[in-house]
């Protein structure tokens, strides 16, 4: 049951469209524009840095508020347990920014959502190690679907390590359920980006460009 509230909490979190709501203010619907995500990277693309930006940090940071509020909530009374309904609460929140139900269950791939999760799980190190690779993978290729799927492998790998290394002091039993779970998340965000896996493999995926607000 606890998974479950887990889960809810970080859904209504994630319900939060960041891209979205900013578009709607400039009075525009970023899923009709580019490529029709909500996400960071095709604001980035359709309406300039700044949108791109403010997307990313609300993204990010609506993950990074579930997983606190879910410590709140628990904290007292299943801190054996803590690490495990955290990636529970950060599950529901890339549920809730992939498939809002308020937009038809058409949100963003969960990348910046995760990439809040990997803040609130892991450690500063392991969030410098997938920054420096994002950037450079991004800056040498121009693909930003690539770097984003190194993050999401740095996530997992990062979340067994810590695991493996007695930093969530939690039993086997559990961490191998968290490593299920972070084994998910990797692999729901992969399926994502398969168009964008489809267009890489073909030659034809779009490099990042940056747009102006018309």
């Amino acid at each position: 049951m606890e998974r479950i509230v887990c889960i809810l909490i970080g859904y209504v979190f994630g319900l939060f469209q960041t891209g979205y709501i900013y578009g709607r203010l400039q009075h525009v619907d970023i899923r009709k524009m580019g490529s029709g995500n909500a996400g960071s990277t095709n604001a980035l693309r359709t309406l300039g840095v700044k949108a791109g930006a403010c997307t990313f940090l609300g993204d990010s940071f609506k993950c990074i508020f579930a997983v606190l509020a879910v410590r709140l909530i628990f904290g007292e009374t299943h801190g054996d347990i803590l690490p495990l309904l955290s990636i529970y609460a950060g599950m529901g929140a890339v549920l809730g920014h992939n498939f809002p139900f308020y937009l038809k269950f058409k949100g963003g791939k969960g990348i910046a959502a995760m990439a809040g999760l990997l803040a609130a799980l892991t450690n500063v190190w392991i969030c410098l190690i997938a920054i420096v690779v994002f950037v450079t993978i991004v800056a040498v290729t121009k693909y930003v679907s690539v770097g984003s799927i190194a993050v999401v492998l740095i996530f997992f790998a990062g979340v067994v390590f810590r695991g493996q290394t007695g930093s969530y002091g939690m039993a086997a039993p559990y961490l191998h359920e968290m490593y299920v779970v972070a084994a998910f998340l990797a692999v729901l965000a992969i399926w994502k980006h398969r168009a964008n896996i489809q267009r890489l493999l073909s030659g034809t995926e779009n490099k990042i460009s940056i747009g102006k607000k018309k």
